[in-house]
Order: structure tokens, then C-alpha cells, then sequence
């Protein structure tokens, strides 16, 4: 458990506390536009934690849940090395601009540094400027010299 200030507290999830992310996730669905159902959100988070393919962070304020990250562990075959893709971050909207996203961005990062992991890559949508300024000012930088590309199969 990680304090981020005396009301907001990060804790590392397991299979058995998916629960209390589910209706952070499907706010982050929303958020993104993309059709969901509880039960889909809450299976897909379960089947992630179960076969050990994603790490998630939940925070809680005094109220409940307020945000929470998803990290999928992966590898760099050319640096020999672990990578963490950051890919899911949501700050509930009452909670926003409050530390709490750079509090999980923070524990990522810091939790990857113990880890041994090389780095931690993300993409975020090119509208997203608050969350580019989010990651810019935790050390992120963009304009490196490898171009990412999606081919879409569904």
C-alpha cells in the first residue's frame, strides 16, 4: 500500500479485489467510447489477474475507489530485458485533478524501478492533453526513433 496523501491510498490488486475496479473500468470504457457490460469488464479483469498477464492498481479515497491503472508486463528482446505497458489509466471525473492519477502513474513507475524493468511504455489519443501533460510531467517523452503500428483485425 502506497499513501499518496492521508485520504487517497495505492494498493496492488489480486485476482480475489477485481471486484472493486470493475466500475472504475467500465468508466474508462465509457470514457473511450467502447460498448461493454459488467459482467464482460469484470471477467475480462478476472481472466488478466488469473493468468498473471496484467498488474492493477487501485486507488481508494475516503469515499471508495477513485482511480486505477492496468500495467501488462511484456519484453524487450532487443534490450534483454522486462517492459511495462501502461495501458489503462482512469481518475473518476469527482477525483480528477487532484494527484491522484500521477499518485498511480508514480507507483508504476516506482514499482517497475524495484521490478528490475528497463521502462514503462504508453500511448495515449493525440486529443488527450491532459493526460499527455499528466505524462510528460512524470518523465515521459514522445519523438523517439521507432514508429508504432496498429493493423486492425476486427
Amino acid at each position: 500500500m502506497v499513501k499518496t496523501d492521508p485520504m487517497v491510498t495505492i494498493d496492488r490488486l489480486d485476482e480475489a479485489n477485481v471486484n472493486d475496479v470493475v466500475e472504475l473500468f467500465l468508466g474508462y470504457l465509457d470514457f473511450y467510447q467502447r460498448p461493454n457490460t459488467r459482467p464482460a469488464a469484470a471477467e475480462f479483469l478476472r481472466a488478466r489477474q488469473a493468468r498473471q498477464e496484467s498488474i492493477l492498481y487501485l486507488a481508494r479515497g475516503e469515499e471508495g475507489p477513485i482511480g486505477f491503472v492496468q500495467v501488462y508486463p511484456t519484453f524487450s528482446s532487443v534490450s534483454l530485458a522486462s517492459v511495462w505497458i501502461l495501458n489503462d489509466l482512469f481518475v473518476a471525473p469527482h477525483a480528477r485533478g487532484s494527484g491522484v492519477g500521477r499518485a498511480l502513474v508514480n507507483r508504476v513507475i516506482s514499482d517497475a524501478e524495484a521490478a528490475g524493468v528497463i521502462g514503462v511504455k504508453l500511448a495515449t489519443a493525440a486529443d488527450n492533453t491532459s493526460a499527455q501533460a499528466l505524462y510528460e510531467a512524470a518523465g515521459f517523452t514522445t519523438g523517439h526513433s521507432v514508429r508504432h503500428y496498429l493493423k486492425p483485425t476486427r
